[in-house]
């Protein structure tokens, strides 16, 4: 007799098991989602800004380099970019430290 309740039971409980792991799963989507909002987004937006900018840099602009160097762009190829820094003092960089444009 108790075992046959006790095995009602069981079956019952497990149908509301899977509901609950279904729902164990909502909170970390949320937080997937709040994270994607929060810092993946802004991060790719930046990068991509920041891609363009690079790729629009051209004969005189004032740049920083990453490296905190500040100059003039005197000539611009493929992958480096020609700063003069000083009066005939000119230095070549890769175009991808270039970080900001003035």
């Amino acid at each position: 007799m108790f075992t046959s309740t006790a095995y009602a039971m069981g079956t019952q409980g497990a149908a509301g098991g899977q509901q609950g792991g279904f729902a164990a799963f909502v909170p970390l989507i949320l937080m997937f989602v709040i994270f994607y909002f929060l810092l993946i987004r802004p991060q790719q937006k930046k990068a991509k800004a920041h891609q363009e900018m690079i790729n629009a840099v051209k004969k005189g602009d004032k740049v920083v380099t990453s490296g905190g160097i500040h100059g003039t762009i005197v000539k611009v190829d493929d992958a480096t970019v020609t700063l003069e820094i000083a009066e005939k003092v000119n230095i070549k960089v890769i175009r991808a430290n270039i970080s900001v444009k003035l």
